[in-house]
């Protein structure tokens, strides 16, 4: 009698182990996209109330730039150029918010392109692969965002994105409606760490002096 109640013990104790192995979940593996998103600080996005940025292209001896405060929780923005302040809820556009917010739309992605992957809906991303970057002739891992042809304000574009194995952008081609040949080559660079955000600040072409740059940036 003895021996059958400790083999039932026995029996009951493994059972146990068992059952509790199979209550622990499995850890969910991250997509490449938000592999990149995290080394660029994504994982802090949601405690930021307020980001604002200038937006500056400096082509030979000509400089543009605008400037916009956004406000991710209610989608409030403000766009400041020199001649105007335009201030708008994406949720409610009407016609004076239609003529900025394609600008909104094109500088937020420069800006923040690592966060996007996670973010746009509608889109494709392909498998990585090892290859030579176009600029820097180094070997960095590759893949291809894709845009779906409907909706947006550019449907169908393409973007050949090279980060490195610290899954850091570091430089990218836009083919306009995902054609064959590169619209558009410039690089990552001059990466600052900013209220625990990961930005590369300056994207160079590789032939002429011209400079995509942000300044004046604050994340709160």
């Amino acid at each position: 009698m003895k021996n059958f109640i400790y083999i039932t013990l026995i029996t009951l104790l493994i059972t146990s182990c068992k059952d509790n192995t199979k209550s622990i979940p499995e850890p969910k593996s991250l997509t490449i996209a938000e592999k990149i998103a995290n080394a660029h600080g994504f994982e802090n996005w949601k405690n930021v109330n307020e980001i604002a940025f200038t937006f500056n292209v400096d082509k030979d001896s000509t400089h543009f730039e605008r400037r916009w405060v956004w406000k991710p929780k209610t989608n409030d923005i403000t766009s400041i150029t020199s001649t105007d302040t335009i201030s708008y809820n994406r949720s409610a556009l009407d016609s004076i918010s239609l003529k900025v917010d394609p600008g909104f739309i094109n500088d937020k992605f420069w800006l923040l392109i690592p966060f996007q992957l996670v973010w746009d809906s509608g889109t494709t991303i392909s498998e990585p692969v090892k290859t030579e970057a176009p600029i820097s002739k180094t070997a960095l891992n590759k893949i291809t965002l894709t845009y779906s042809n409907d909706g947006g304000y550019t449907p169908g574009d393409a973007y050949d994105i090279f980060y490195d194995d610290n899954f850091l952008i570091k430089e990218w081609i836009f083919r306009k409606a995902n054609q064959t040949e590169p619209s558009m080559m410039t690089t990552f660079e001059n990466y600052k760490d900013i209220n625990g955000f990961k930005l590369a600040v300056d994207h160079k072409k590789p032939n002429g002096n011209w400079n995509l740059n942000f300044t004046n940036i604050s994340i709160k």
